[in-house]
């Protein structure tokens, strides 16, 4: 069963257990969940690839951005409330971890709300920003218009479930997770291939399993252990909305420049796909089902660091530094097998990884595989930089992380497209991703290991604990 943090006196074992079982404990939930999650973003790439076919996956490409926000509003408010949480049970303030996790629920529900009718409002000006091509268009109106019903519970479900791990229970966070993503998975098929919905069917299978996953977050909201939630910490308060943001911003910039990214791209694929053998179609078609496989590994290095943000943020709190340092090594060292893995994968059989999504002409699979073996060619080191940004969000230091989470994509991934597209075409476009991959990771690591330099070498003592009488 999973420990629930401590109450009034009784020790907590983020602050006393091991930290490779504690990294086990928190971080393989969280993996699980964002694998399930990726695998059924990766099912509708499969069912709509094999059922509607390549222009259905262009339109789930242009539509991605609207989910990349959405996280990016989780992230904000989940991580930046979590973090916050964690960091006051360690100092042994019960009362203030409450507002801190009251107001990031109500935090949560208002951003999902205004997304989802924002969303519904803008659905054609945002198709035609994100790159879509006249083929494009009309899949593309059908699934944002149906998906984007489905954001606010997306929103506050990434977003509570980070809450719930915090809490101390990364198996019912997963859970969260997991179980929307196997009902997306079998109303895929229900509703593609028996219903013969089409792309349509793929879209209300992704809302009704968001649906799932918002319920059962809903569902843990009473048995809060860390610090219940009742009717008076349930509310906004501006100041720790402040507070939330802060901690929360450099997870928030990281999504928000992915989305950017993301429609920078799909117009530079268009455009310098047009003027090339692959046409325009193809290269959106293929960046959107990379982009999902890509989310894999991406799930793994997201999960291992939201798995070490309560270790990080708690021992912070608690001043044990020494269990923050072996934390952050010891999840290195598992980011770092894992991309080798993805790796020797991705370069080994590209044609293979492809070749899932449905069938193509000779030209798409030929940019499919360059695709993978050129622009995911350090995807070796991907976990490198979600692991650090998670680092400086747990302890507090949000200049660190920000700067951290804007390195890879924006410092250095957009700037890299402004230029190399204008001297090698769409083949600059596919070496932007390594580059900006590896400045990103050395960055990071350089970060890091100055900030874990200045921690002091010896452990300590605990703030004394309030009355929470």
């Amino acid at each position: 069963m999973d420990k629930a943090p401590a109450r009034d006196g009784r020790p907590n074992p983020l602050g006393y257990a091991p930290v490779g079982g504690l990294i086990r404990q928190f971080a393989v939930p969280s993996i699980i969940s964002m694998l399930v999650s990726s695998a059924y973003n990766i099912t509708d790439q499969i069912f709509i690839g094999n059922v509607v076919g390549m222009l259905g996956n262009a339109a789930t490409n242009v539509a991605f951005p609207t989910v990349s926000l959405a996280l990016a509003l989780a992230q904000l408010a989940g991580v930046g409330t979590a973090a916050g949480y964690n960091l006051n049970l360690g100092r042994g303030r019960k009362q203030e971890a409450a507002e801190f996790l009251g107001t990031g629920l109500a935090f949560l529900a208002a951003l999902g709300v205004a997304l989802g009718a924002a969303v519904l409002l803008l659905r054609d000006p945002i198709l035609h920003l994100c790159g879509a091509t006249d083929a494009v268009f009309p899949y593309g109106q059908s699934y944002l218009g149906i998906t984007a019903l489905g954001l606010p519970f997306h929103l506050a479900a990434t977003g509570a479930s980070t809450l719930i791990r915090a809490d101390g229970r990364p198996r019912y966070s997963m859970l969260c997770s997991v179980s929307g993503a196997v009902v997306n998975i079998v109303l895929d098929a229900l509703f593609m291939l028996v219903f013969q919905w089409g792309i349509q069917g793929a879209a209300w299978a992704t809302v009704l399993g968001q649906l799932l996953s918002f319920l059962l977050c809903v569902a843990y909201l009473p048995k809060f252990k860390g610090a219940p939630v009742t009717r008076q910490t349930l509310k906004l308060r501006a100041g720790k909305v402040k507070e939330i943001c802060q901690l929360g911003t450099a997870n928030f910039i990281n999504h928000i420049i992915m989305m950017v990214v993301n429609i920078v791209m799909n117009n530079l694929l268009t455009r310098y796909g047009a003027q090339s053998v692959y046409g325009s179609d193809i290269p959106l078609a293929v960046s959107g089902v990379i982009a999902k496989v890509q989310t894999i590994v991406i799930s793994f290095a997201v999960g291992l660091a939201h798995g070490c943000q309560p270790i990080f943020s708690f021992n912070m709190g608690a001043r044990k530094y020494s269990r923050v340092r072996q934390a952050y090594r010891k999840a290195l060292l598992v980011a770092l097998v894992i991309g080798a893995a993805a790796f020797t994968v991705f370069q080994c059989f590209p044609h293979q990884i492809a070749g899932i999504f449905g069938s193509g002409d000779p030209l798409y699979f030929q940019f499919a595989e360059e695709y993978l073996q050129i622009f995911l060619f350090m995807i070796c080191v991907t976990g490198v930089q979600p692991l650090s940004v998670n680092y400086f969000t747990s302890i507090g230091s949000v200049r660190q992380g920000t700067i951290l989470s804007a390195s890879r994509q924006g410092l250095f991934l957009l700037p890299l497209l402004a230029i190399l597209p204008h001297i090698w075409g769409l083949e600059g476009i596919l070496y932007a991703g390594p580059i900006a991959e590896g400045a990103a990771c050395t960055l990071a690591l350089v970060t890091v290991w100055r900030s874990i330099r200045r921690l002091p070498r010896e452990d300590g003592p605990q703030e004394s604990r309030e009355e929470t009488g």
